[in-house]
Parts: structure tokens; C-alpha cells; sequence
């Protein structure tokens, strides 16, 4: 009994403790980045996603060829192109640390170093096992909002 209660303990403590690491100073609400250098990468989102219909981010604080991470919604939204927005969650796929940038065509999480392209959320640099989810968008009067 007391294995397993040691075991879970430790369990929970190593969960909580990359969940919050890299929030500390990070926006809570958006960080954008320049274009990236070369063709960006998308990805998909999580179970913890906003509400439905609700406004993420306006479209112009999309840079082309970028994104931008919207920390307190835990999503990213991506401009591989000029009108082409794409939106995934921001929790990378390892070890559920949020991603906070997006620059030279990926998607960065600052714990161990994963990539995804902005284009499709595709892992460009490990040790991530998988995409980001997609979370489904709309653009509508200049507006990306969660559908």
C-alpha cells in the first residue's frame, strides 16, 4: 500500500511540475512571431480546448509565415501563407509543456526542444511522438475564432 501510494505521489508531482514548466513570465495572452525562413508547419489541439465560437486572436496579429500562441486559451494559430490560418493545441505532445513561440517555420516547445511545422503540426525535431491536434477555426471579419 505504501508503494503505491509513494508511486502516485511522485506521478503527480512530475505531472504538475512540466505542465507548469515554461508559464512563468510568458504573456497570458498572446505572442506572435516574425516570418519564419523557411515553409511553416501546423498541427491539432486538445481536449481542454475554449468554447466554441469563441475569438482567439485577430487575423492581422497573424504574421504570414508565423503564428501566434495564445497562452490562456492554450492554442496556436498559423499563417503559413497569406490568408491560409490553422490553428492547433499548444500543448506539445511530450510531456504536455506549453509551446511558446513560433519562428523559422516551427511551432517551439522551450522544455526539451520539440518542433512542429506550422503548416501541418507535423514534428520536426523530436523527442515530441506526435502532431499537435488541430483545433477547428473560422476567419470572419477579420477575427480567427474557435468553431
Amino acid at each position: 500500500m505504501k508503494r503505491r501510494m509513494v508511486l502516485l505521489s511522485t506521478a503527480a508531482l512530475a505531472g504538475a511540475g512540466c505542465s507548469k514548466y515554461g508559464d512563468e513570465g510568458a504573456p497570458q495572452a498572446a505572442a506572435t512571431s516574425a516570418p519564419p525562413a523557411s515553409e511553416p508547419a501546423s498541427a491539432p489541439a486538445t481536449a481542454s480546448a475554449p468554447p466554441q465560437g469563441e475569438v482567439l486572436v485577430k487575423a492581422a496579429d497573424v504574421p504570414v509565415g508565423g503564428g501566434t500562441v495564445i497562452t490562456d486559451k492554450k492554442v496556436v494559430v498559423t499563417q503559413p501563407k497569406a490568408g491560409e490560418f490553422k490553428a492547433f493545441s499548444a500543448v506539445c505532445t511530450h510531456e504536455g509543456c506549453l509551446v511558446n513561440t513560433v519562428s523559422d517555420g516551427t511551432i517551439n516547445c522551450p522544455c526539451h526542444g520539440s518542433k512542429y511545422r506550422i503548416t501541418d503540426a507535423s514534428v520536426v525535431a523530436g523527442p515530441a511522438p506526435r502532431p499537435l491536434p488541430a483545433e477547428a477555426i473560422t476567419e470572419k471579419d477579420g477575427e480567427i475564432l474557435l468553431t
